[in-house]
C-alpha cells in the first residue's frame, strides 16, 4: 500500500483536534440554575385566570401534539382540532387543556361561546359520570376546573356595560355543537321574593370590611337584588337593599357523550346559603361556592341607612323602611273595607329567612346609628361555621331620639310579634334562646328585655297607678309598654357593649341638652304629654313636663331614669356579659372610651367583664368580636346539654 504523504495524516489530526476543541466551546442546552422559589412556584402555578396566560400543563399538551405554534396562530381551528381528537371517557389531559385554552381564547376574542365551552369542558372533567375516574384531589388542575366552570358560566351570561348576568331558556351556540339552557321559574324565587339582576360577585372589589370572604365550591357566585311577590304579607322584612348570595349551578346531563355528540342539554339551579350549602352530583355531596362578604357590601353601599344615622335620632318618625312597609285590604264581615298595614315601627330586620332550630342573635344599634355598624361582625360571624350552623342575626333599629323606655317597649314587642308569628306551636325551643347585643344606649334596650321593673320607672313620673290616670287608651298602653318591663322569656343572654349603664357623660353637657331640644318625638308621644299634662297634672312626680324627656336625657347622669335602671338586677335564669371600651393603657377604672366611663359602663354581677382598647364605636374590633364569638359558643354549648345534642368540632 502506498504511504500516504505526511502533512495529509496532519491536516486530518489538526482537523480533528480542531472540531474537539470547538465542540467545548459549544454551551450545553439542558441546565439548571438556582432562582427565586417564590418567582418559580408563581411561575409553574400561574394559569389563565391568575396571569392572563395558559398553565404549563395546558401548554405541555400542545407541545406534545406539535399544536404550540399553531395555537398561537390558528387558536379556533386547533381548538376543533383538539375537540375532535376528544375521547369519550378518560383523556384528562386534553380534556382539562380545552377547558383552559378555550376560556384564554374567550378572553382575546370575547367570543361568549368559547366562555360557555369551558364551563361545560370543566363541568366534564369535574363530573364525568357514574363510575368514571376523576382527578386526584392533590391534583392542581381540579381547582382550577372548578373555577373555570364557575368564572365560565357569569362571562358567557353577561350582557351589556352593567354587567348583569343574563338567565334565559333556550339553545345558545358552542364553538362545536350548542348547549340547551333550561331555567325553571321557581329557580328564581327566594323568601317570597323575585331574584333579578344578577351580578357576578367577582367584579367587585370589597372594602370597608375587614375580610372578604368566598365559600369555596362549584357554582357561579352572583349577587341578587329582590323583588316583591304579590301575595300574602311575608314573616320578615329584610334588610333595606338586600342583596342576596345566590349562586348558578349548571347542571350537565351526560358531559362527556354529549361533548362527542356536539349537543348539551343543562339545567339552571339556583342556590342561596339559608337554602343548601352542597349539591348533589353523581351521588356525592359538593360544596356550594358563596361569595357573602361581597353581598354584604353591596347591600350597604347604597343602604338607606347611613341616613338614617341622624335624621332617626332627631326625628322619632322618620323611617328608611317605609317603602318596604307591606299593606293588605281584608274584608271585614259586613263588608266594609279595613286596612291592616304592619306597624312602620316593628323594627326588626333580616339578612336571610328565618330559620327553624337556629338561635336568634339580636343585635341593637346606639344613638345616631343603624344596624349597618354591625357589618364587620356580622361578617365575620357569619362566616363561622360554628356560629352560623346555629345561629341566624336580626337587626333592630329604632329612632335614637325617642325616651329609652318607649325604644324597649318597641323592642320587646317586636320580638313577641316575631316569636309568635314564626312559632305559635312554641315548639322551637331555640327561637327561645335568644342572644341580645346591644352597643351603647342599644343595651339599656336590651337590659329592658332581662329585668322586672316592677313600678321603680313608673314611680318615676306618677304618684298613681297608672290605672288611675285619665288616658286614652292609646296612651295608656303606650305608658304601659315603656315603663312597665319583666323578663322576656325567650331571651338567654343579653351581652352589653360600651352600655352607659349609670349613663353617659357628654349627656351632661350643656351641647346635649340643647340638641336634645331639637329632638323632634313621634305624635303619639306628645299626645302622652298632652294628656298627662291636661288632665291628670296634679298626679304627676314631676314638677313640670313641658315634653316628654329624650334619650339623651334619659341618660344623663343623675337622672331619675337612668338611676332607677341602673338598680334593676338581671333576672335570674338570664346571663350577662359586660364588653368595655377604655382607651389608652392606664388603669380602666379611671378611663374611658370617649362617650362612656368605665365606671359607668360597669355592671357588677355578670358572667364575665372584657375591658378592650378602643373607642366607643368599638363594634368592629377584633377584640370586641372574637369575645362575643367566644360567649355564643358558651351559649350554644350551654343550649345543646340541655338539648342532649353533640357540639360538632
Amino acid at each position: 500500500m502506498q504511504a500516504r504523504p505526511r502533512h495529509v495524516a496532519t491536516t486530518r489530526v489538526s482537523l480533528v483536534l480542531a472540531l474537539v476543541l470547538a465542540a467545548g466551546c459549544i454551551s450545553i442546552p439542558v441546565r439548571v440554575e438556582r432562582s427565586d422559589p417564590v418567582a418559580v412556584h408563581r411561575e409553574i402555578t400561574a394559569n389563565v385566570l391568575t396571569s392572563g396566560a395558559p398553565s404549563d400543563r395546558s401548554l405541555q399538551v400542545l407541545q406534545r401534539l406539535g399544536l404550540r405554534e399553531e395555537f398561537e396562530l390558528y387558536p379556533a381551528e386547533t381548538l376543533a382540532l383538539l375537540h375532535s381528537q376528544l375521547a369519550e371517557t378518560g383523556d384528562h389531559r386534553r380534556l382539562s387543556a380545552l377547558a383552559e385554552l378555550s376560556f384564554y381564547h374567550a378572553d382575546r376574542t370575547r367570543d361568549g361561546r368559547y366562555y360557555l365551552a369551558a364551563a361545560a369542558y370543566a363541568y366534564a372533567l369535574l363530573f364525568p359520570g357514574p363510575g368514571e375516574d376523576t382527578l386526584d384531589a392533590s391534583d392542581p388542575r381540579l381547582r382550577l376546573a372548578y373555577d373555570l366552570y364557575n368564572r365560565g358560566i357569569t362571562q358567557a351570561l353577561t350582557r351589556g356595560s352593567e354587567g348583569e348576568v343574563f338567565f334565559e331558556s333556550g339553545i345558545y351556540e358552542l364553538p362545536f355543537g350548542t348547549v340547551e339552557i333550561e331555567i325553571p321559574p321557581e329557580e328564581m324565587q327566594w323568601a317570597g321574593h323575585r331574584m333579578h339582576n344578577f351580578m357576578a360577585a367577582a367584579d367587585f372589589d370589597v372594602t370597608g370590611l375587614r375580610n372578604r370572604y368566598r365559600r369555596t365550591g362549584v357554582g357561579a357566585p352572583l349577587l341578587a337584588e329582590l323583588d316583591a311577590e304579590p301575595g300574602p304579607p311575608l314573616p320578615e322584612r329584610f334588610f333595606p337593599g338586600l342583596r342576596v348570595p345566590a349562586t348558578m349551578f349548571l347542571r350537565f346531563e351526560d358531559p362527556r357523550h354529549s361533548l362527542k355528540q356536539g349537543h348539551l342539554r343543562t339545567r339552571a339551579e339556583i342556590y342561596t346559603p339559608d337554602e343548601s350549602l352542597t349539591v348533589s352530583v353523581d351521588g356525592h355531596e359538593i360544596p356550594i361556592e358563596f361569595e357573602t362578604s361581597s353581598a354584604l357590601a353591596a347591600s350597604l353601599a347604597e343602604s338607606p341607612l347611613w341616613d338614617f344615622e341622624l335624621k332617626g335620632f332627631f326625628s322619632g318618625t322618620f323611617s328608611p323602611l317605609a317603602k318596604a312597609v307591606k299593606t293588605t285590604v281584608k274584608k271585614a264581615v259586613v263588608g266594609t273595607p279595613t286596612v291592616e298595614a304592619e306597624s312602620e315601627d316593628e323594627g326588626l330586620l333580616f339578612l336571610q329567612p328565618y330559620v327553624r332550630g337556629h338561635m336568634p342573635i339580636v343585635l341593637i344599634h346606639g344613638t345616631a346609628s343603624s344596624p349597618a355598624r354591625w357589618a364587620n361582625l356580622v361578617n365575620e360571624l357569619g362566616n363561622e361555621r360554628l356560629v352560623w350552623e346555629r345561629y341566624q342575626a336580626w337587626l333592630f333599629i329604632y329612632n335614637t331620639g325617642n325616651p329609652i323606655g318607649y325604644s324597649a317597649g318597641l323592642l320587646r314587642r317586636a320580638l313577641e310579634r316575631v316569636v309568635a308569628r314564626f312559632d305559635p306551636d312554641g315548639t322551637d325551643a331555640a327561637l327561645r334562646h335568644m342572644v341580645l347585643i346591644g352597643h351603647s344606649q342599644g343595651g339599656l334596650l336590651a337590659k329592658l328585655t332581662a329585668v322586672d321593673s316592677g313600678t321603680h320607672l313608673w314611680d318615676q313620673l306618677a304618684k298613681v297607678p297608672l290605672d288611675q290616670l285619665q288616658l286614652s287608651d292609646g296612651v295608656r298602653e303606650t305608658l304601659r309598654m315603656s315603663t312597665f318591663f319583666t323578663p322576656e322569656p325567650f331571651v338567654g343572654r343579653v351581652i352589653f357593649l360600651c352600655t352607659p349603664q349609670r349613663g353617659s357623660y357628654l349627656a351632661s353637657f350643656s351641647l346635649a341638652g340643647l340638641i336634645s331640644d331639637f329632638v323632634a318625638l313621634p305624635s303619639n308621644l306628645t299626645q302622652v304629654v298632652g294628656e298627662l299634662v291636661l288632665r291628670n297634672h296634679d298626679k304627676l312626680a314631676l314638677r313640670s313636663m313641658a315634653r316628654l324627656p329624650t334619650s339623651i336625657d334619659n341618660m344623663t347622669p343623675g337622672n331619675p331614669f337612668i338611676k332607677a335602671l341602673a338598680n334593676l338586677p338581671i333576672a335570674p335564669g338570664i346571663h350577662a356579659h359586660s364588653i368595655i371600651a377604655v382607651r389608652g393603657t392606664g388603669p380602666p377604672q379611671h378611663g374611658s372610651d370617649g362617650v362612656v366611663s368605665y365606671e359607668s359602663a360597669h355592671l357588677d354581677g355578670v358572667d364575665s367583664e372584657l375591658v378592650v382598647d378602643s373607642s366607643h364605636s368599638a363594634q368592629d374590633q377584633p377584640a370586641v368580636i372574637e369575645e362575643i364569638r367566644r360567649i355564643l359558643m358558651l351559649h350554644a354549648a350551654s343550649y345543646e346539654s340541655t338539648e342532649s345534642a353533640p357540639i360538632a368540632d
